[in-house]
Formats: C-alpha cells, structure tokens, sequence
C-alpha cells in the first residue's frame, strides 16, 4: 500500500493564511472528485495530481485544474500535460486557492527536502510586466523565474496567465518545462473552462510558481507493472503505451504523426471552414477544398516542417509519445490550429502561425478565442455588422473561389489580430468580460438575430457558452453538465439521439477515470480499462474508486443547466451530418425519419432531437439507476 490520505493545500489569497487539509483515500480520490467537493464549498479553484502522480505509469503527471467557470458557468475540469510532475515535489496532492489578493500577485511555492512548504505572495504591476520580452504569459513566466528560479534546487514549473485573464472570460493558464534554467517553447495548456481569467479575476494570482525536493513514495516497480500488462495484453507495458499512442507519435498508415497530421490526413470531406459553412457545401466541393488548401499546402507544409524534421518534444514527463509537434518555437496541435485556422480561412502556416502565436502569448483559449474570431468575420463578410462597429479598418477575404491560400490567409489572421488588440483594450468595442454568447444576445436584439445564428456555441444556465471541439458530429454539441471537453461521443456514425446521450454519458465517466488519476488522455486505450484494477491492486477498494466516478459524473449532471441551441447554425450542423451520413446510410429508417423531420420542421425536430440526447444522459448519470 502507498499513502492513505490526499493532502490540499488550502490558501487564502486574501489574507495570505494557509493549512493543510487532509482527506483519507476513499472518501475522496483525486484531483476530480475531492476538486468538485471543495469547489462548492469555497468557490476555491483546485490545482492537483492524481494518486499515481510520480509513477512509472507514462501520462500520470497532469495537472488537473476544476473550479466555477468563468465562461461556462459551471463546475468544469481542464488539464496540463507534464507540470504534475514538478508539483508532485511539494509532497502534496492538490493546491486549493480561496479568497482574492489585495493587487496582482505571484504566489510562490517551495518545499525543501521534509522541511514544511514555503508560501509567499508577491505584489506586481501586470501591465508593465505583460509587456516586456516575449510579451504576454511568455514575459509573466519569465518575470516569475527570474524573480524566485534561484531559490529552487532543481528547475521549478511556473503557471501563468496572460492579458485575456483581465479582458476575457476565456483567459487560460499557460506553462512550460524549465530545463538547466531555461523555459523551453513547449508550453503546455489548462485552456478550456476559463482558469485564467478565474486565477486572476477572482483570486489575484498571475502565477504560480512551484517545486521542491520532497520525496515521497511513488510506485515504481517495473517488473510487477509489466505482470500486470502481460496478464492483461500480452505485451508489457512499454510495449502496450507504444501501440497506444501511435497517432500522437507518427502513424505510417497517414506518413505524419500528432493530432494535427493525423486528423488533417483523415479528414476527406468533414473539413470546416469559414465558420463552418463547409457543412452546406457538396462533398465534392469540400474534398476540393480539403485537397488544394489543407493535403497540398497547410499538412504539407506542416509534414516537411515538423515531422520530417522530427521536431516533437514531450510535455515535461518521460513519454513515448512526443505529441507536442514543433516548428521552432511555434506549437502545431489541431484544435487551435484548426479554429485559428481553417476556420477562420487561414489554410497557410506562417499566417496560422502568427495568430496563434499572437493568441497563445496573450493568454487565451485558443479554441475558444478561434470560433469567436471566425463568428465575427462571417458577420464582417455578409454585413450583418461593420468594420466601424468592432473598432477595425478591414474585412475577411471568407469565399474559396479565386483564395490566394498564402496572402488571403495573411490577410485574414491579420484582421484576427487587429480584433485580439480589440478585445484586450479598455472600454473595447468587443467586450468579452461577459462572454461571446452575451454580446451575441445583445447585438441580435439591437440589430439582428441572423448575428446569433452565425455562432456556433453550447449554451449552459444564463451566460455559459462553450465553442465545440473540432469535430463534425453531434456530439460535441450535446447537452452534457461539461462540454468542450471529449465527454462525449465524437465519432463519425450516426447514432439515435437517445443513444448518443447515453454513449456521451458513458463517455464521460471514463474520462473521468483518467482525470481524477492524473493520466493523459492520449493513453486511454489502455489506461482506462486497467487503471481500476491497479488503483486496487496498490491502494485497494477498486469498486468504491469507480463508485466515486459514477457519483462525480451524477453529482454534476444533477447541475446540468445546459439550455437548447440558441443558433440557427448549431440546428444546421446536426441537418446537415445527418443529410451527409444519408449518402452512405441509405436504408437507415431512423436516419431517414429524422431527416424527414427536419425537413418538415427544423426547429421542432431540433428541439426534440436536442432533448432525446438529454434523456440519454439523465438516465445514465441518475444516481441510483432505474
């Protein structure tokens, strides 16, 4: 047996007083469950390891953050890849922050070998700092560690947010791997959920620096590992994770590796582009654009450049994976890449990367902060608003025909800079401090709703919002107590409503095994189907660990205030899946009943479309089953 209690570090950023609370393991068992407790009960944003923390399991040192909010409204949990690994050196299992600082601060962490933890908060000026070097998160990182780096025996992890945390409520919290004192241009991302803006608006804290030489007891017994995989697959574990994380390495069946070359290399006619007005083209028409834009250019550059190269570097733990894909100091994973990318018509590197770069470095979250940018240049496009009205000088180039792909999408990730510095002004004519969905509202009822219809949103309680992830199914739309997460269904199939809510509910539950361990989603083919055994094996009650996943999914669910599409757009993207999956399903009398019904009455079918997948996921996430 290892330790038989998680230990949090409560802070109170307002008075400076911290303790350490301490719960047994079973009552609570990670950073998911014992996060959702403490959540509701201070308000606090919770920043923890899971139980395998240290380990030799690869993909166990993320960082888990959960808190309210900021932009969902809601209970939500995002992650980091790597920077548990450093925090594990403090000797404890979560970091619990209440209260706000008086001004801005760094909050500094430190344990020395079995000595108590060192709690410090440092005032500073954001604006001035944010503005020098790297600008930014980049510059607050750097002003951290030059501020404490010396006081770490070994190279500490910072965390820090950027100017979006201010302006926004989409601010994210970046890091990246400190090695022999430097930062490296790895940074690693807590971007969905809004964490950023929540560090800083509701806590004062800018960054947070941490480290230590504590050494706990961690299980690293390789041989017995390998028994464990043996007995399950026949292949040790080494083996096992290597066959796993395939696409995030490099897949021969594509000739390129990570999710934004396999993804692009697998998308054939599911491409979306120009804020999503692919969904209403003929397949013909998207595989052209999925050919001349994305095979021959934005992958082909990104294959000569990154993975011939092999630029891949790993997010700070051991990992065979190497998924973070480099070029430089520029980061290529899909999602961003993709919604500050295609979707915002920009199909050419070096534009791509300039406004992620320009995104990243002022703190946002990049998918987020991208299904906002391409919204608004839809309404630019066909004058649902002016240039004048946003406080910019231009219009997007938004129609394939006659796209010159390196200088139009130049153009366009120019024009998502100029709205960036918009947003991040004082009394900004593209206030976010609310939220996108509450500008939405507000500019339908003042001018039109053809405005809201445009944005492609999940809407929850009065004023959550979440961009979807990248995908063209219905599930990254459904009504689900978190979304923008992968807690849900996002395959390609059709699937009756009902059965998709189900299939998201379950869904969830087993992203939640990974998260409330620590574990990295990109070893999930194994780790999920495992992990329950050896959490018994070495901490034992494996039935109560997977009946405290099952209460956490429930106990969220039963706050589930997700409301029905509020977008004309969001009702299209599930007509037209469904027009498109016909093509190929023909005989499918479901399929075909729904497309009927849409046809007859696309807001009655959407309705009743929208809340078959929500009784789907209440009858999953009941607590006590019927």
């Amino acid at each position: 047996m290892l330790q038989s209690q998680l230990k949090t570090l409560m802070i109170d950023a307002n008075t400076g007083f911290y303790k350490i609370l301490r719960h047994k393991i079973g009552n609570f068992w990670g950073p998911v469950d014992l996060g959702l407790h403490l959540s509701y009960k201070y308000n606090s944003l919770n920043i923890g390891t899971g139980l395998l923390s240290g380990s030799i399991f690869p993909g166990s040192n993320r960082l888990i953050f959960t808190g309210i909010s900021p932009c969902w409204h809601g209970f939500y949990i995002s992650s980091m890849g790597g920077a548990g690994l450093v925090f594990d050196n403090l000797g404890i299992n979560l970091l619990s922050i209440k209260g706000k600082a008086n001004s801005p601060s760094i909050l500094y962490l430190n344990r020395i070998h079995g000595e108590e933890i060192q709690v410090e908060l440092l005032p500073i000026s954001v604006d001035e700092i944010w503005e020098q070097g790297r600008k930014g998160i980049y510059a607050m990182m750097q002003y951290s560690h030059e501020k404490f780096g010396d006081r770490y025996e070994e190279d500490p992890r910072i965390l820090a947010v950027g100017p979006a945390a201010k302006y926004s409520d989409i601010g994210a919290i970046c890091s990246a791997p400190i090695k022999k004192g430097s930062i490296t241009y790895v940074d690693t991302w807590a971007g969905r959920g809004g964490f950023g803006t929540k560090l800083l608006s509701e806590h004062g804290i800018a960054a947070v620096i941490y480290g230590g030489t504590f050494a706990d007891e961690d299980f690293r017994d390789r041989k017995v590992a390998d028994e464990w995989f043996e007995d399950r697959y026949n292949k040790k574990l080494a083996a096992k994770d290597i066959e796993a994380t395939t696409k995030y390495r490099y897949d021969p069946k594509f000739n390129t590796g990570g999710t934004f070359g396999v993804n692009y290399a697998n998308m054939d006619d599911y491409v979306m582009a120009f804020n999503y007005r692919t969904i209403y083209w003929t397949a013909e028409q998207r595989r052209e654009l999925h050919k001349k834009f994305i095979l021959d250019h934005y992958l082909k550059q990104f294959n000569e450049e990154t993975i011939a190269t092999k630029q891949q570097k790993n997010c700070g733990e051991p990992c065979v994976a190497v998924c973070k894909k480099m070029n430089d100091e520029y980061k290529k994973d899909y999602e961003p890449y993709q919604t500050l990318g295609p979707l915002c018509g920009i199909f050419d590197q070096r534009a791509a990367e300039k406004l992620n770069g320009k995104a990243d470095s002022m703190g946002f979250d990049a998918i987020s902060l991208g299904g906002v940018l391409s919204w608004l240049m839809d309404c630019l496009d066909t004058g649902l608003i002016t240039p004048e009205q946003l406080g910019i000088n231009s219009k997007p180039i938004f129609n394939p025909e006659g796209f010159d792909v390196v200088k139009d999408s130049m153009h366009n990730a120019e024009l998502g800079i100029d709205m960036i510095d918009q947003i991040l002004k004082q009394n900004s004519k593209i206030d976010l401090h609310l939220g996108a969905r509450k500008i939405a509202r507000a500019w339908a009822k003042g001018c039109s709703h053809e405005i809201m219809d445009k944005f492609v949103y999940t809407a929850f309680a009065r004023q959550g919002w979440m961009v979807p992830n990248q995908y063209w199914t219905p599930g990254v739309l459904a009504p689900m107590g978190i979304m923008g997460k992968y807690y849900n269904d996002y395959g390609r199939e059709f699937i009756s409503p009902r059965k998709l809510g189900q299939n998201c509910a379950n869904r969830m539950k087993k992203e939640f095994v990974l998260d409330n361990l620590g574990i990295c989603r990109f070893h999930r083919a194994w780790a999920e189907d495992i992990m329950p055994d050896v959490v018994d094996k070495l901490f034992g009650n494996k039935e109560g660990f997977i009946e405290a996943i099952d209460l956490a999914a429930s106990r969220i669910n039963s706050r589930n205030s997700s409301v029905f599409w509020e977008s004309e757009r969001n009702m299209d993207y599930v007509f037209e899946f469904l027009k498109k999956k016909q093509i190929t399903e023909k005989d499918n009398e479901e399929l075909n009943e729904w497309i009927r019904r849409f046809e007859q009455d696309k807001h009655s079918a959407a309705y009743d479309f929208w809340y078959e997948i929500h009784k789907g996921i209440h009858e999953s996430l009941r607590e006590f089953p019927v």
